[in-house]
């Protein structure tokens, strides 16, 4: 059985109470963050609130730009009707195919996203038990769902339950940042990114998201 794990508390903004926290801790650990941490003032990560928009959020936008992505979700709520910001796995199911492709979704994506609701809707997807479940535990229980692979459950970790020491090393931003910041523009290994990281435990998703920043002021969110 996995280990239960406290709750964490959230600022009243919906943001993690250990950002501040996090924030200093990165500045003292590592010389890049130090220097990043500023530019982005009071912005921080938030949660939505709802676990089944983050992780529809997550499958529209696999592959896809953050601006891209933020497009087609806009689409796909006004298709399904709903606010943007909650949609309902019952409206997604009713929601056929054509309908779906016509948001800008791919055929796989309308799958996806109809098997996701399935498992939201019929209750084999059980969101209040996972806020007890240590990361690993969270991820076995979402990449049985179709169309939920690691670096979509490692988005859900950091965007809805706000874990704070999540390191996604499929995620091709924070590849690409690191090569930036440093590596001078150089290729890198996952291993390569995991040594980086090293310095940034135990707020690895934090500054996950500063390094996102770095390559795009737009803040990613799920």
């Amino acid at each position: 059985m996995a280990e239960a794990l406290p709750a964490l508390p959230e600022a009243a903004s919906g943001s993690p109470a250990y950002w501040d926290d996090a924030c200093r801790h990165l500045a003292r650990r590592d010389r890049v963050l130090k220097k990043l941490i500023p530019r982005f003032g009071e912005a921080r990560l938030a949660s939505r609130g709802d676990a089944f928009t983050t992780l529809a959020r997550s499958i529209v936008g696999q592959q896809i730009s953050v601006k891209a992505a933020q497009s087609v979700w806009e689409r796909l709520a006004a298709t399904v009707g709903g606010p943007p910001h909650r949609l309902a796995p019952k409206a997604v199911l009713a929601a056929d195919v054509p309908a779906l492709r016509g948001a800008g979704l791919s055929a796989r994506k309308c799958e996806y996203l109809h098997d996701l609701a399935g498992h939201f809707a019929d209750g084999r997807a059980q969101p209040a038990r996972w806020g007890a479940l240590d990361d690993e535990a969270i991820i076995a229980e979402l990449v049985a769902i179709r169309g939920i692979g690691r670096w979509t459950a490692e988005m859900f970790l950091i965007f809805h339950l706000l874990r704070p020491d999540v390191l996604p090393l499929d995620d091709l931003g924070l590849l690409k940042g690191i090569s930036l910041n440093y590596f001078s523009g150089e290729p890198v290994s996952r291993a390569d990114a995991r040594d980086v990281a090293e310095a940034w435990a135990p707020y690895r998703s934090v500054a996950t998201w500063y390094i996102w920043r770095s390559l795009d002021p737009l803040p990613v969110e799920y």
